[in-house]
């Protein structure tokens, strides 16, 4: 008897969204904006946002010029946004800002603009486009609305979108180094460091920029070697002066005294071949 319940519940459910989309469809046919609209919006208040679309979307034009234009297009950028259709929802708040820039709803427009960015940007493995425009228009938005109550929130949105970028350029980098190109590696770790100086990533980054020089010195062949041991030392000195406490002391320690020690045997065979 449970199960027959439950059932029966199911077909009730179903009939329920089947008899709301057919209700919608009626309203639709029946060619009467002021209902269509009207129900729309009711919809739109209820939170039922695919609805409110199929409805709002279907009156657009037709009050395309008139006072409720304004509200009506807003309304349904806003019900793309929260049906989390962001790509289309960016599309229609960035013509809606540019269409009514006097709006009462600009700032809520412009604030889901930048966040349909935020909520599209990928993992810091993917590429890292929309993230950098999700930065871009959260500046933005911090820039024309600095005192706005959703201004801090922004500000943590942000900071979290710029440290995947960091975390992107440093999987680029390490990537290099995992798979022992590090000639490559040292060229990207040191441009990562450049890009973005503050990044939580520094210590790690100029420790393997200190191991990928130590690795190419080591693999080389002697004619190449004293430079490179010489260009690893100089990166060694950085690194430590700046993180003398680091956990990877003791490695680069052992890195550097080699160096020393295939430099200063070097050294002494090249005076000796002079003499």
């Amino acid at each position: 008897m449970k199960k027959f319940g439950i059932f029966l519940l199911g077909i009730v459910s179903l009939g329920a969204v089947l008899s709301g989309c057919s209700g919608v469809n009626r309203l639709i046919k029946s060619g009467n904006a002021e209902q269509i609209y009207a129900k729309g919006v009711e919809l739109y208040n209820a939170e039922k946002w695919a609805k409110a679309i199929a409805l709002l979307e279907h009156v657009e034009n037709y009050y395309s010029g008139m006072s409720k234009a304004d509200t009506l297009s807003f309304y349904i950028a806003r019900a793309h946004f929260k049906n989390r259709s962001y790509d289309t929802a960016s599309e229609l708040f960035d013509t809606y800002r540019r269409t009514y820039g006097r709006s009462p709803f600009i700032e809520d427009a412009e604030g889901m603009y930048a966040m349909c960015f935020y909520y599209l940007s990928p993992s810091p493995e993917r590429d890292q486009t929309v993230t950098s425009q999700a930065i871009i228009a959260i500046s933005e938005f911090m820039s024309r609305y600095p005192e706005s109550e959703k201004f801090e929130a922004f500000k943590s949105m942000r900071d979290e979108l710029t440290e995947r970028l960091h975390d992107k350029e440093f999987i680029n980098a390490y990537t290099y180094y995992k798979t022992g190109k590090h000639k490559s590696a040292i060229v990207a770790l040191k441009n990562a460091l450049k890009k973005y100086p503050e990044t939580t990533h520094r210590e790690e980054l100029m420790y393997l920029i200190v191991g990928s020089g130590y690795e190419l010195a080591h693999n080389s062949i002697r004619s190449k070697q004293t430079d490179r041991y010489l260009a690893m030392l100089d990166s060694y000195y950085s690194f430590i002066a700046e993180y003398p406490e680091s956990t990877h002391r003791k490695e680069v320690d052992r890195m550097a005294k080699e160096a020393k020690d295939y430099l200063a045997k070097n050294q002494k065979i090249d005076t000796q071949d002079g003499n």
